[in-house]
């Protein structure tokens, strides 16, 4: 008795996304090496195209992609580490603020006994966060270190791995899944590139527009935010509040904030307009609602790393989705 491709395929899928979401807390270096390798593998065509070997245009773009990101790690941690000593230098300002300003207003509506008997209740469960904390940067750092193996190894061998989950396909549904394949990497492909280029246009509207303003450490947090702005909606977050907070402890007038906050809305409009349209456009066809559940849903089940994957893995199925209604509705 065989068993029909719809039901094998089912159960193939359900068997994966069950070993996916058991396997997550250890799948982050090895999702994001094959992101690396997949962005990369183009570059390493167009060298091979040159009559470059195989394996030196692998070890070429391997080594350009990790030493521009190295490059600009070694470029952030002196911002941030400048922005931080900018904070605290404003520490006394933002603890006088808090006191005089913000607390005033609180204690009409909070009553400060019950605020302190809830401090202190916090307080047992400050140890076992610090402890956990321990154990998430020992596990970032080793995501950190696997990642670059995992994606050398992937990019040496990233046509053996297409090939052999090629021949693996049955001939029935062979024809099918190429299709599929090949609209899911045009998709895909087109996205990540410009929502790469959509965060750095954002990094240098933000950093320059932040630092003409005045604002203490503004260059870093418009820097800082455009790299989140990978995330969709938290690099604008990270702006809005960063800066604001800052400006509101710096500057005396409502004035200079205005002028912070001016420069959050053009960042906003520049992307709500002119980059995301003609950059990324509507490669996903999501509703703004369903991005932000698939974001979250991504953070849920696997973490910082489902946040990054999010959107892209939310572009596949959106193709898949397109792709079998237009073989079982259209074509009927």
């Amino acid at each position: 008795m065989t068993i029909p491709n719809q039901i094998f395929a089912f159960f193939l899928i359900l068997i994966i996304a069950t070993l996916v979401y058991l396997l997550s807390p250890i799948l982050t270096p090895f999702l994001l090496g094959a992101l690396l390798a997949y962005l990369a593998n183009p570059l390493v065509k167009k060298l091979e195209s040159y009559h470059v070997p195989q394996l030196l245009s692998v070890i070429v773009v391997f080594s350009l992609i990790f030493s521009v990101i190295l490059l600009l790690i070694l470029m952030v941690i002196p911002l941030v580490k400048t922005q931080i000593g900018i904070l605290a230098s404003l520490l006394p300002k933002m603890i006088a603020w808090l006191q005089t300003s913000v607390i005033p207003h609180l204690s009409e509506y909070i009553d400060a006994e019950s605020l302190r008997s809830t401090v202190a209740s916090k307080s047992t469960a400050i140890f076992g966060t610090v402890i956990k904390s321990g154990y998430a940067v020992l596990s970032w750092t080793i995501d950190i270190i696997l990642t670059p193996i995992v994606t050398f190894y992937l990019l040496r061998d990233w046509d053996l791995v297409l090939k052999a989950a090629k021949n693996s396909l049955p001939k029935s549904s062979k024809s099918n899944v190429m299709e599929l394949a090949k609209e899911s990497d045009e998709v895909l492909s087109g996205f990540v590139r410009g929502q790469l280029m959509v965060m750095l246009a954002l990094c240098f509207i933000y950093g320059i527009g932040l630092s003409l303003t005045g604002l203490e450490g503004g260059f870093t947090i418009g820097i800082i935010g455009g790299l989140l702005s990978i995330v969709p909606y938290l690099g604008s977050a990270f702006v809005l509040v960063f800066s604001v907070a800052t400006a509101m402890i710096q500057f005396d007038t409502w004035h200079s904030v205005a002028l912070v906050l001016i420069v959050f809305l053009v960042g906003q409009s520049i992307e709500a307009w002119v980059l995301t349209p003609y950059l990324i456009g509507n490669r996903i066809g999501l509703h703004p609602v369903a991005v932000i559940f698939a974001i979250m849903a991504g953070g849920t089940l696997f973490g910082f790393c489902g946040v990054l994957l999010a959107l892209p893995v939310a572009a596949v199925i959106m193709v898949m989705l397109r792709f079998l209604y237009r073989k079982h509705y259209v074509r009927t």
